[in-house]
């Protein structure tokens, strides 16, 4: 899954800051195994790397000069709206990954400003931005792949000819150019700062984590197709008839599976929903392997899920 930041979502992160099998955690040695070494499935956000380690029962997570505790993680699903809260509870291994991910980004962002001989701002946003800027500088799209992806979601243009939509197309892809860029600095923020986990505050919530129907579907053993959407949205409501005729069609084969990100809004968090409509796949080891966003017709679906058929794993499906 992934665990998208941006800008504007990080600034609603750090709102919260301010306001398989089970293994054992240890190796026969005696040293720490990683978080993804132990329950792969359960995030590809920077807590990959954290170790689990044995803690004192209050506290969850240290790293550096973070440390989070068992009150932190309380206050900050309290400040929430009470709906939402038995989301934040059920997944709270997502919001101690957000919570110490905004904290990290924070404290790198500082040292890259002094590292720079800049004065640190004491507004969050005007710390963050310049870095955010200084590490997707280099995202571009380029004319073929604008001209590629109105070929392939001309459904979702409204009949607009592509030169009408062109330099809006551009913006969306330099943005998701950004965003990849983004995930894989804070993918790798635990190699840079290392991390310690509570391994027994994680084996407790880890079945907890994983009692939601994209992660059933993940771990059945099957290839998995994901719809995250709503209602009241056209190009989710097109997408009704797609997902009930594949339903059918692979039934027994693949998991195909809507979910309707108002009220799964965690879930749709955890796996990095900004738009929707947007189709995730998932191979048979229940790893990510493709994403689509807007409407996918049945055909395209058909025709990605052909080539791992026909290769018996390209795509990365492994029908």
């Amino acid at each position: 899954m992934r665990m998208k930041i941006t800008v504007s979502a990080l600034a609603a992160t750090l709102a919260f800051v301010a306001a398989g099998c089970l293994a054992s955690a240890e190796q026969p040695d005696g040293k720490s195994q990683l978080v993804k070494d132990v329950y792969p499935k359960l995030t590809t956000g920077m807590m990959m790397e954290a170790r689990l380690t044995t803690l004192p029962a209050d506290i969850l997570l240290k790293a550096g000069n973070v440390k989070i505790t068992i009150k932190d993680l309380d206050a900050e699903i309290k400040k929430a709206p009470e709906p939402i809260r038995p989301q934040l509870l059920k997944d709270s291994f997502f919001i101690l990954e957000n919570r110490a991910t905004g904290e990290l980004l924070l404290a790198e962002a500082t040292a890259w400003a002094k590292g720079k001989n800049q004065k640190v701002p004491t507004e969050t946003s005007n710390l963050l931005k310049p870095y955010f800027d200084s590490l997707t500088a280099k995202a571009s799209a380029s004319d073929a792949e604008l001209k590629d992806f109105y070929e392939k979601n001309k459904e979702m243009m409204g009949g607009a000819a592509f030169d009408q939509v062109k330099d809006e197309l551009k913006q969306y892809l330099l943005e998701q150019k950004r965003q990849d860029a983004l995930d894989a600095h804070i993918a790798t923020i635990g190699k840079r700062t290392p991390i310690d986990i509570n391994k027994a505050w994680v084996e407790k919530q880890y079945p907890s984590a994983m009692d939601n129907p994209v992660d059933k579907a993940r771990l059945s053993g099957k290839p998995s197709l994901v719809d995250f959407g709503s209602d009241g949205c056209t190009p989710c409501e097109m997408m009704t008839p797609v997902l009930e005729s594949l339903t059918k069609e692979y039934e027994g084969k693949m998991n195909v599976l809507f979910v309707h990100v108002r009220k799964e809004q965690i879930l749709a968090a955890r796996y990095g929903v900004q738009s929707i409509p947007v189709q995730v796949f998932f191979d048979k080891d229940g790893k990510e392997v493709f994403r689509h966003v807007g409407f996918f017709p049945k055909e395209q679906i058909v025709s990605k899920l052909s080539e791992s058929e026909t290769t018996g794993e390209a795509g990365g499906l492994k029908m």
